[in-house]
This record gives C-alpha cells, sequence and structure tokens, in this order.
C-alpha cells in the first residue's frame, strides 16, 4: 500500500468543516448533470456551427436552452482543465498545472493527484444531501487517494486517465483500467463499449435517486486523444466525418438517452444540464475549432474557448445566447448558490456565481474583469472584456519561439489574426498590468507563486492492475 503525504496548505485546514448547508436554502433544488466530452472542438455540434456531424439531441438541448459562446476552460490540456472543473480553481490555485514528471497532464502511476484536502463540486452538494456519481474519465490522479470516491463522489465507474495511455504507447505503462469504485475491474478495458456501459449506469444512477436530488458528473473519453477515436460497432462508419464523426455522433446518442431517462421520470423540469468539453480538439482529421485560431494544446481560443450548453426548462431560457465571458471554474460557485449554500470560505475561490447569466437577468454583464490563459506554469495571454493580450514570449515549453506581443479584438477577430497593439497602446498597459497581478498571485516561469496550494502526493505509487 502507498504511503500518503497530505501535502497541506494552512489556509485548506479548515476545509471540510467549512461545508455547512445555508440557513436560507434555495427555493428550488435542482438536480445537476455535467457531460464532459474530451478534446471535442468548439465548432463540432450542429448548434455550434458543424455542418457535417449529425448532433440532433445536443441541438435540442440548445434549443430548449442556452448557448454560451464565450465559455472557457482554464487550461488547453485535460488534467489541468478537470481539476478547474472540480475545485473551481485555476489549476495553478490547486498545484495541478504540472505533473510529477513536469508534463502538462498526469500520467499513469503518477504520484501526485488532486489533494483531497481539496473541496469539489461533489462534496458541497454531498453536504447538501445530494446522491453524487461520476462515471467516465478522471484524469486528477489514478491513486486510491485521488480517485472520485475520496472526492465526495458516492460512485465511481470509469478510466482514471486518458484512452491513449497505454502500453502500446509507453511499454511500461499498465494496461488501460476499469475502475469501479476504488477496484479495477477490466484491465485491459473494452473501450468500444464503454459509451454505452456508462449510459446504461447513468439511468442506473437517476432511476435510484429520483426522490432526491443528485449530481451526475458524465465525463466522455471520446473524441479523446488517439487520432481515431475508439467508438462503439453502432458508430463505426456511420458518420460522413470519418471516425472523429462516428465518435461526436455516439457523444450525440449518449445525450438523447440521458435526457429521455430524464424525461421518462418527470425530472426534465427539475434538473439543470451542462454539456461542455475540457479543451479544444487537436490539429487532425475530422475535428474543427471554427469559428475560433488554434488548436488544443495551445492557449489559442480554439484550445481554450468551449461550446458550452445550459438547460433548465423555466429557469434558463431557451433558445438564448449568451456571450459574456464565462469559465469552467464557475460551475462550482453557481451549482453551490443553486443548492443552497455557497463556496468555501476559507480558500480563494477563483470562480463566479454566474446564475444572474444563465437566467438571462437584462443588462448582466460578466462578473469577471480578467482571465488568465496558462500553459502548465506560463502565463501565455491574459483577456479582459473584448481584448486579448498574447504576451510577448522568448519559448514555450523550453522551445524558442521569440514570439511578439499581439494584441486582439475578439469580439472581430476570433481567429486572431490581426495584431492592433500599435492602435491601443493604452488596452496593452492595462493588460500587462494584470498580467503581473497573475504572476504575483499565481507565478510564472521562474516566479514562485504566493497563492499556491500543493497537490496530493503518495511516495510509492503502484500500477492499478488486476491481481490474479
Amino acid at each position: 500500500m502507498a504511503t500518503f503525504t497530505r501535502a497541506v496548505a494552512a489556509t485548506d485546514r479548515r476545509s471540510k468543516n467549512s461545508l455547512k448547508p445555508s440557513s436560507q436554502p434555495a427555493s428550488v433544488r435542482p438536480n445537476f448533470i455535467i457531460i464532459l466530452c474530451d478534446n471535442l472542438g468548439y465548432g463540432d455540434f450542429g448548434s455550434f456551427g458543424s455542418k457535417i456531424n449529425r448532433t440532433p439531441h445536443i441541438d435540442q438541448l440548445a434549443r430548449e436552452g442556452m448557448r454560451l459562446t464565450s465559455f472557457y476552460s482554464s487550461s488547453p490540456v485535460c488534467t489541468p482543465s478537470r481539476a478547474s472543473l472540480m475545485t473551481g480553481c485555476y489549476a495553478q490555485r490547486v498545484g495541478m498545472h504540472i505533473s510529477d514528471k513536469g508534463g502538462w497532464v498526469l500520467q499513469p502511476v503518477s504520484a501526485i493527484g488532486l489533494n483531497p484536502s481539496q473541496v469539489t463540486i461533489a462534496e458541497i452538494l454531498k453536504a447538501r444531501d445530494y446522491a453524487t456519481a461520476c462515471l467516465g474519465k478522471w484524469h486528477l490522479g489514478d491513486q486510491p487517494e485521488f480517485l472520485p470516491t475520496r472526492h465526495g463522489f458516492d460512485y465511481y465507474l470509469g478510466i482514471p486517465y486518458s484512452e491513449d495511455m497505454v502500453p502500446q504507447h509507453t511499454p511500461s505503462w499498465p494496461p488501460l483500467p476499469l475502475i469501479r469504485n476504488e477496484t479495477v475491474v477490466e484491465a485491459p478495458v473494452d473501450l468500444t463499449s464503454m459509451t454505452k456501459r456508462y449510459v446504461q449506469e447513468a439511468a442506473l444512477f437517476i432511476r435510484k435517486n429520483q426522490d432526491k436530488p443528485f449530481f451526475l458528473y458524465f465525463a466522455h473519453h471520446l473524441p479523446g486523444s488517439r487520432k481515431l477515436p475508439v467508438v462503439d460497432p453502432q458508430f463505426h462508419g456511420k458518420s460522413a466525418n470519418g471516425r472523429y464523426g462516428d465518435s461526436v455522433e455516439e457523444i450525440d446518442w449518449s445525450v438523447g438517452r440521458i435526457m429521455s431517462e430524464l424525461k421518462k421520470l418527470g425530472l426534465d423540469n427539475r434538473t439543470l444540464v451542462v454539456l461542455t468539453s475540457d479543451n479544444g480538439t487537436p490539429h487532425r482529421k475530422g475535428g474543427s475549432n471554427a469559428p475560433m485560431g488554434g488548436w488544443a494544446y495551445s492557449t489559442a481560443e480554439g484550445g481554450m474557448r468551449m461550446p458550452c450548453i445550459v438547460r433548465w426548462p423555466n429557469k434558463v431560457p431557451a433558445g438564448r445566447t449568451c456571450d459574456q465571458l464565462c469559465t469552467m471554474m464557475d460551475l462550482l460557485p453557481t451549482f453551490a448558490a443553486l443548492a443552497g449554500t455557497a463556496a468555501p470560505r476559507d480558500r480563494i475561490i477563483d470562480g463566479k456565481n454566474i446564475w444572474p447569466l444563465w437566467s438571462g437577468s437584462t443588462g448582466v454583464k460578466s462578473p469577471h474583469k480578467v482571465f488568465y490563459y496558462y500553459m502548465i506554469n506560463q502565463l501565455q495571454a491574459v483577456r479582459s472584456g473584448k481584448w486579448k493580450l498574447h504576451l510577448p514570449l522568448k519559448k514555450i515549453r523550453g522551445r524558442l519561439v521569440n514570439r511578439p506581443l499581439k494584441l486582439i479584438d475578439l469580439s472581430k477577430d476570433p481567429q486572431e489574426a490581426n495584431n492592433l497593439s500599435q492602435q491601443h497602446p493604452d488596452i496593452v498597459q492595462k493588460l500587462m498590468s494584470l498580467a503581473e497581478q497573475a504572476r504575483l498571485d499565481l507565478g510564472d516561469l521562474n516566479r514562485p507563486a504566493t497563492n499556491q496550494r500543493p497537490p496530493g502526493h503518495v511516495d510509492h505509487p503502484t500500477p492499478r492492475i488486476i491481481l490474479n
């Protein structure tokens, strides 16, 4: 058994005791469902511009809910973005921005993971008597100490990291495991059947908890990180967009099944559904981040601006589009408020309660004055309002690039093609000042952070394999 070291910042020591229900509970406590895709592009759904992928169920979700068109992940890669979703913080804040090997995501048998001292969405809702389940890709630590069951989830079934992290890629990695709660039940997992199995588990969880509030986190491994996504034979070769399109249409099918289950049980009007992706699609055949420029694994808009749909009948206005800046970090404080409680007050939480935006209140503006684009431990860009400043960089991930300063008006130029820095030196100066605030707070290359909490750490990580 691995020896576990709790590396806990002083500000975290009161964390679990701070999760007390509000004395003024919300009049309606909705169920919550987050459907998170993996490496899916901004332009991959019909409702976000795709002319080739068939996504009728997702497009219906958009018609019945609200499209968020300036919704950001906190990172262009998996582990940091998922850490932000769970904690409401920049990944740099919770020490999940860099792996134990100096990479941008956790690899199998990692010595670090999301620190159990952090407070997650699941823990906040569990303290309000919600049933909680996590299905799918986790990627916040594969050791038992870091699994969803240690972070507020009653039940977990899924893979602990990316679907391409297999022995064929790196021989020292174990077979890709399927974990139920904290036990490996299959290795290697049959990925072709997993979406269908997750849907079955989701339906079972919803039926079991139909008489109490619940939180379901459904984290797809699709489209995934492989050049050719692994899809169910039912969808293989059925789309007009190759294997990538097959995977998007399999995701759409799963959304349709979940929504059908909610309607069948009469839970439709009591359930808030959020559909988005952890980061954009990488440069490969089939995926599209249009009209955003750039690809996943970069701080271009295509890497970090996500398609997002929010649906809650009679609460979120149908057919509406919101272009105000909001982020994946906002889900935690927003869900907390709707559940009649609040985000932890004993630590910095970067997310904001954006329910006023979702409810369609007139004249409401984004609560975010600034948004920071980080890659691992490097601050690369800053956004405030419609303006985005690409900072001048000499190196990116150790490579010489000598990238010049570049100011973008995102309201007119989502491709980020036109540099307006010469025309607006005052805006440049303002954004450079905001960047310096981020460096003091969250750090930068060769600049230690002043408000960073550590990841969890195990002394002797072991492979997650089935023992005969």
